[in-house]
């Protein structure tokens, strides 16, 4: 097609040549050429014309439809790109909520744990206080040991002289 459109460029331009240099028998043989062709074969020059017409018109629709397959088969990548984009989403966003109902369930345990904690420490200062009156209440029992103690070997000094008296009236 192409070959064909630069070869009626050529003679055009050859003729276009001819009809302006001042070659006296060339241009009246080209203008003589140019009438009969006017007058008798003015249907094939128009069908020249649109044959010509067509032509450039195929190659560019043959352009043109060149660019829109590249172009559909750009598009049918970046809808796939679109879908796994999508996915990712989706999995992005299961992910997501798992995670806040995982931290909703930590969170419930870290208050369940400071709730046990308070009541261990509430009883951790019960059990100190218990403790500490246990050990005043020792203490006290270990003085009353002492005193009595001591007053058991008082008495025991007092029966054995109260003994030793006893035994010296009787003899």
């Amino acid at each position: 097609m192409i070959p064909l459109f630069f070869l009626v460029v050529c003679s055009e331009g050859l003729v276009a040549f001819l009809l302006v240099v001042k070659i006296g028998p060339l241009r009246e043989l080209v203008m003589k050429g140019l009438d009969q062709v006017k007058m008798r074969r003015a249907t094939v020059l128009t069908i020249a014309g649109f044959s010509l017409f067509l032509g450039f018109l195929i190659d560019r629709m043959h352009h043109y439809m060149r660019k829109l397959i590249k172009l559909r088969g750009i598009t049918g990548a970046s809808k796939q790109e679109v879908e796994r984009l999508e996915k990712e989403k989706l999995q992005l966003k299961e992910k997501e909520e798992k995670a806040a109902s995982d931290v909703k369930r930590l969170q419930k345990e870290v208050s369940s744990l400071t709730e046990n904690l308070k009541k261990l420490k509430l009883e951790s200062t019960e059990k100190d206080k218990k403790v500490e009156t246990a050990e005043s209440h020792v203490a006290a029992l270990q003085k009353q040991a002492a005193d009595l103690l001591l007053e058991y070997d008082r008495l025991l000094e007092d029966n054995q002289n109260l003994q030793n008296q006893s035994l010296g009236y009787r003899n």
